[in-house]
């Protein structure tokens, strides 16, 4: 099994741009540094694309570097060119001078083996994880650093870089994994030892949930802010389900389609009330959520609203409007039980098309929005009628990197 061969140096401290706070101590002479070069290079090409934390901007890592995007406006931020070749990942810390790089793309000498700390306020790389086997994902939260390989799965403080945990996963070659993003709820989603099974760990409780989640290999899952509720999907495509993760008791089930396919992401709306989901088929769905929640529809972390006052509780009174979503379901709905499942499932409110042939992402953005990239170099922002569902409006379409790059 693989683990980390070499230890990072130092104290991260995350800051926002143009701060002063964050600091390491003196790096190592065998860390890779990446130099910036002139934007007048070749064309990139477009290796990954992903959301920040609360969906408000986007980081694309390309063939000669990485780029950040915000969404509402639409803009580049800043582009970072080096010399060195690409990233096959680019994570963010919300809005911070902090991202973590893994190596990837067309002649890249990064290794995809390595995690690169960098702190862009600083144009260098700050420390470095190494491991003896291909990186998957890297998550971030503002106490932690996930590196997710296969089959394993490494927590990092990030106050010291000291090792928390170990998790042994079912092969994970999506490098499937989920955080909470809120202050006072510590919570951590990713596959766990047998197929369909999903391991949920409350850090703060002290605490570790077993979901079966499907019968079929994960594909794709999401958590809300606080961590208490988690969406997923199997490699079938079909079916998407939303759990409590206290006690594993499954709240909600709506259907994608019929036929097979393969889930690209899930989100949950800041607010809890809507599930965006988009897939191979071409198509972002939006589901309404039967939660209840406290509070006013909210963009942002900080003021998203908690599901219920009593979050760290095992009842799932409070969790469950009595209320049926908005979700149509068959005309023959009422014959549940008697005839097959597909017959009473929920289908999504509203739909929004999109090429077949590449990758789209979904995200919530604010005022019923929905904010869509893909690895075509595209972005659009569109919206959806809350009450009466159907086709969502497109907004805006942005190409934001030429490419010829349609790989799946």
């Amino acid at each position: 099994m693989s683990s980390p061969v070499s230890y990072p140096h130092g104290i991260l401290q995350p800051g926002g741009y143009g701060g002063s706070d964050s600091r390491s101590s003196s790096t190592s002479s065998s860390f890779v540094r990446p130099e910036l070069e002139s934007s007048e290079s070749e064309e990139a090409e477009l290796v990954s694309v992903s959301w920040n934390q609360d969906s408000s901007c986007f980081a694309a890592g390309t063939s000669h570097g990485f780029r950040i995007y915000n969404c509402e406006p639409f803009k580049e931020t800043f582009r970072r060119d080096l010399k060195n070749g690409g990233f096959k990942i680019v994570e963010m810390l919300f809005r911070s001078n902090i991202l973590a790089l893994v190596g990837g793309g067309p002649n890249s000498q990064y290794p995809s083996t390595k995690v690169l700390i960098w702190d862009d306020h600083q144009s260098r790389c700050i420390s470095e994880f190494s491991f003896r086997s291909e990186i998957r994902a890297v998550k971030l939260r503002r106490d932690r650093i996930v590196v997710v390989l296969e089959h394993k799965v490494y927590v990092y403080s990030f106050v010291d870089l000291r090792l928390l945990l170990q998790i042994e996963t079912h092969a994970n070659p999506r490098g499937l994994c989920c955080l909470s993003h809120h202050s006072d709820a510590s919570v951590l989603a990713c596959p766990g030892l047998h197929r369909g099974e999903i391991r949920v760990e409350h850090f703060g409780l002290n605490m570790v949930q077993t979901i079966n989640a499907h019968d079929a290999n994960i594909a794709c899952m999401t958590l809300t802010l606080d961590g208490l509720l988690l969406a997923t999907a199997s490699t079938k495509g079909t079916l998407i389900r939303i759990f409590n993760t206290m006690d594993g008791t499954r709240l909600q089930e709506v259907r994608r389609g019929v036929d097979r396919a393969d889930i690209y992401s899930i989100a949950l709306s800041p607010n809890v009330q809507w599930l965006a989901v988009s897939s191979d088929k071409g198509t972002v769905h939006i589901f309404s959520l039967r939660v209840r929640v406290v509070g006013e529809d909210s963009h942002s972390i900080e003021n998203a609203p908690l599901l219920t006052q009593r979050t760290y509780s095992n009842s799932l009174q409070g969790l469950v409007s009595p209320a049926t979503g908005t979700n149509p379901g068959s005309s023959l709905s009422f014959m549940r039980g008697v005839l097959p499942k597909y017959f009473s499932s929920e289908w999504s409110c509203a739909q929004f098309h999109v090429s077949e042939v590449t990758q789209f992402f979904a995200a919530f953005g604010s005022h019923n929005t929905v904010a869509i990239t893909g690895m075509d170099g595209s972005f659009y922002r569109c919206s959806f009628d809350p009450v009466n569902g159907g086709e969502m409006v497109q907004l805006e379409y942005i190409r934001f990197l030429k490419t010829e790059n349609c790989s799946r």
